[in-house]
């Protein structure tokens, strides 16, 4: 299972992929992204698309945008984030990070089984999202889990270099950042 880079010819088979994911516009931070208009990674079975991953490339620090396979457990997903990895460490950057939402316990799970941290946590983001940006965001997510706030994990490509190498997670200084707004309820 190798990803490609998207090619023009795929902007179909793509848009129809991230239609499908609900993932053709992203609400984070505030803003709404066109996923399809930055750089994308695909994974083919056969003429049909099984996985996507779009990315944003800003200095040294790679934002995965999405992340989504046809069919879980398979390694579609980790393929993809071993791939956007590998092109961001190429372009020089030293972080990779992902924005999902407090309900996506799933994707919580997998990328901190690959080395990512939680870095930031932003209460009501995704309630001011719908109103703001974008109002098909559901109210309730995944195990009907109130949909209210974005997660933001960070990996350090410096230290994890995919073997596991590097600097120890619980080395001196190193510390995340984890900065908690409170909102007054109502």
């Amino acid at each position: 299972m190798e990803p490609s880079p998207r090619r023009e010819q795929d902007r179909a088979a793509l848009e129809a992929f991230l239609l499908e994911h609900n993932a053709l516009r992203v609400a984070r931070h505030g803003e709404l992204v066109e996923s399809t208009d930055h750089p994308a990674l695909l994974v083919w079975s056969e003429e049909e698309v099984v996985g996507v991953a779009t990315y944003v490339i800003n200095g040294d620090d790679c934002e995965l945008l999405t992340l989504h396979a046809r069919s879980r457990f398979q390694g579609t997903g980790t393929a993809l984030l071993t791939a956007v990895q590998a092109v961001a460490r190429r372009a020089g950057c030293t972080r990779l990070r992902v924005v999902t939402t407090n309900d996506n316990v799933d994707a919580l799970r997998f990328y901190q089984r690959r080395g990512f941290r939680l870095a930031r946590l932003r209460p009501g983001a995704v309630d001011e999202n719908r109103v703001e940006l974008k109002p098909e965001i559901p109210t309730s997510g995944a195990y009907g889990i109130p949909l209210r706030d974005e997660v933001e994990l960070h990996l350090d490509l410096v230290e994890h270099d995919g073997l596991h190498q590097g600097v120890p997670v619980d080395a001196p200084g190193n510390t995340v950042d984890v900065p908690v707004s409170r909102r007054p309820n109502g």
